[in-house]
């Protein structure tokens, strides 16, 4: 047994804390962001090396090395958007008279640079990985790519859910784009095929040999799967996510705090630090912007 939860907590884990630190570190003062981008691309040339490392080991060890390197490689994209080096050629709010196609174009304008960095990144790893015995790190960035663009195709198509506090302030105006609503057609379709695939997976790791690279790899990428398939029921259940990243969440309140220039109240702190349950106004999230 502890060969199967191995793999599912290491997937757990890192999921958590990456996203976490993306998180934080978007928190901390603009001046700061360079720095950070430095250090990020760092690790993304390291990964790039990894995955290239990595093609020919078939190894448990070798798949938890190809999972990390891919999950970092899609940080450093989410990262570079969150802090505004690579977003779109459109940063202004949505026009509230224009129709549901202009209102997608806009939309699409709003990040198409970061899409293109996404893309090139994602063909770079396939390159890297061609003919390789050890796919693991292009299945882990397949999959964050898929699931990314379904949250981000049923928020702008209307979701209950749209939690703002992961929203940076250099972002505020991507919650024009999309719609809160109770529910919208392609939900239903998303979750369903989502979960089938995920099935799929913990089924071919099932019947895998125990503590197998095939065991270790369908496992690790089925736990990111089932993990994305949580955060899109979190946009449609009364339930939010954000205490999760409490500790990553602090590093806004302090940079408010310091703007205002004035100590944070204990109530100021609980609005800006605890989940909102009762937002009504559209927003962005980590599911579109994020997730790591």
């Amino acid at each position: 047994m502890l060969e199967y939860a191995s793999p599912i907590a290491f997937a757990l884990f890192i999921w958590w804390f990456s996203t976490g630190a993306v998180i934080y570190l978007d928190g901390l003062p603009s001046r700061t962001f360079r720095w950070s981008m430095l250090g990020a691309t760092v690790v993304a040339a390291a990964s790039l090396y990894g995955i290239v490392a990595s093609g020919s080991d078939t190894s448990v060890t070798g798949a938890y090395i190809a999972f990390t390197c891919g999950l970092l490689l899609w940080g450093w994209n989410e990262m570079s958007f969150l802090m505004g080096f690579i977003t779109g050629s459109r940063r202004t709010d949505c026009p509230t008279d224009c129709s549901e196609w202009r209102r997608f174009l806009y939309a699409s304008q709003t990040l198409i640079h970061h899409e293109l960095a996404i893309l090139v990144t994602g063909a770079l790893i396939i390159s890297l990985s061609w003919g390789a015995e050890n796919q693991v790190a292009a299945w882990t960035y397949v999959a964050l790519w898929t699931m990314r663009i379904s949250a981000k195709l049923n928020i702008f198509f209307g979701v209950p859910n749209l939690t703002e506090e992961f929203l940076p302030e250099n972002l505020q105006f991507l919650k024009s784009y999309f719609k809160n609503k109770p529910m919208n057609l392609l939900f239903p379709f998303s979750v369903t095929i989502a979960t089938a695939v995920t099935v799929q997976l913990f089924a071919l790791a099932a019947h895998a040999q125990t503590s197998s690279f095939e065991a270790a790899a369908y496992l690790l990428v089925g736990a990111l799967m089932a993990l994305a398939v949580l955060e899109h029921w979190f946009m449609v259940l009364p339930i939010q996510d954000a205490a999760l990243w409490r500790w990553a969440l602090a590093s806004r309140a302090k940079k408010k705090e310091a703007k205002s220039g004035n100590a944070t109240s204990p109530a100021v702190e609980r609005v800006v630090l605890e989940p909102h349950s009762n937002l009504s106004m559209p927003s962005e999230s980590r599911r579109f912007a994020s997730r790591v």
